[in-house]
């Protein structure tokens, strides 16, 4: 099958079975003239990093009914981005995206570039972003390749070569493929067929547009591809987490991270450094301020990109003014500790220790 061929035969299937997306424009509409949100699109591309659609939907759905516009976001207070951020993962995502929405603001006029290469300038967007919102926002030719589309055309071509050496192959495969007539919807077609049919595990091939001229399904390899390099294994590093409980008023004595580094920006518990060497019976060594600390029974796991975290966690009830004995720190009542900037291993600290 030539390539306009392929294409042309995935963009039907696409106009029978694309997904319903909220950021997304859907084909029909395409056709009758409507025309994707940039700022939507990027929310979205930069939201689906190392997250799943189902659990973007929500986070979505909440920035954009917050802050409609670019201009809104970019004029927004970092901590209430942070807050709404909160669950999300892989925070310096969170940062990048007020940045960059002040980039846009102050210096394109609230409107997004549409070549790859000037959106290569803003913050937080790479190579795949800026390709992903240049076709699909702006209909212009790009090779987008996410880890759907690596899956779809290593088995389409049978590219046996593991990744992450096999990438550059399915990028230039991308391209050949991408046509310059709705690049955009093409894109979003190839990703779609990952999400729903050529899936990693039993790839409904019988369903597949492309079945016919898939190499990897006649040489019944279509479920072992794309093959990957072995992964690192992943140290596991240790500390202590210390919450402090108002004993009138159940209020928890939160704190707020550095700016930088992991969890940068971040709303915590006071705890110790985490480390591989991290001795669990010297914890109360690390404690903040002398209270009457209690162990809780099980440990909090969390495993982050590059390592696995086990957090011994401590309890102690004490009197509000202990606030001082830590710079700026707060209490944050049972009222508003929902909607504090708290990332998922510290809820699991606070549901250890509250519980």
């Amino acid at each position: 099958m030539y390539p306009t061929e392929a294409s042309d035969l995935l963009l039907s299937w696409y106009e029978r079975y694309a997904r319903r997306l909220p950021w997304r424009v859907a084909p029909e509409d395409r056709k009758l003239g409507e025309i994707p949100d940039p700022y939507k699109v990027w929310l979205s591309e930069v939201m689906l990093q190392q997250t799943t659609v189902a659990a973007v939907k929500d986070y979505f759905r909440k920035f954009t009914e917050t802050w409609p516009t670019v201009e809104d976001l970019a004029a927004a207070h970092e901590e209430d981005v942070m807050k709404a951020w909160a669950g999300l993962g892989y925070y310096s995502r969170a940062r990048n995206l007020k940045k960059c929405a002040m980039e846009v603001a102050r210096s394109y006029g609230g409107r997004f570039p549409e070549d790859e290469t000037e959106l290569l300038k803003l913050p937080g967007i790479g190579p795949y972003t800026a390709a992903a919102i240049s076709t699909i926002a702006f209909d212009r030719h790009a090779a987008v390749v996410d880890g759907n589309v690596e899956r779809v055309l290593a088995r389409y071509a049978r590219i046996e070569t593991p990744l992450p050496e096999a990438k550059p192959a399915i990028k230039s495969l991308m391209g050949q493929l991408t046509p310059e007539a709705r690049p955009g919807d093409f894109a979003q077609a190839v990703m779609d067929l990952g999400a729903t049919i050529c899936t990693p595990r039993r790839p409904a091939c019988a369903l597949c547009p492309w079945t016919g001229d898939c190499r990897a399904r006649a040489a019944n390899l279509a479920e072992s591809l794309p093959q990957k390099a072995p992964k690192k294994q992943k140290p596991t590093r240790f500390g202590a987490a210390f919450v402090a409980v108002d004993e009138t008023t159940g209020a928890v004595l939160l704190r707020r991270r550095p700016p930088k580094g992991l969890l940068g920006g971040m709303t915590e518990v006071p705890g110790t450094n985490w480390s591989e060497d991290f001795d669990a019976d010297t914890a109360l060594a690390g404690v903040p301020f002398p209270a009457p600390w209690q162990p809780r029974p099980a440990q909090v796991t969390h495993t982050f990109t590059h390592f696995h975290l086990r957090l011994t966690v401590f309890r102690a009830a004490v009197s509000a003014p202990t606030e001082a004995a830590l710079d700026g720190a707060w209490w944050s009542s049972p009222e508003t500790l929902e909607g504090e900037a708290l990332p998922t291993v510290m809820r699991k600290v606070l549901a250890a220790a509250l519980d």
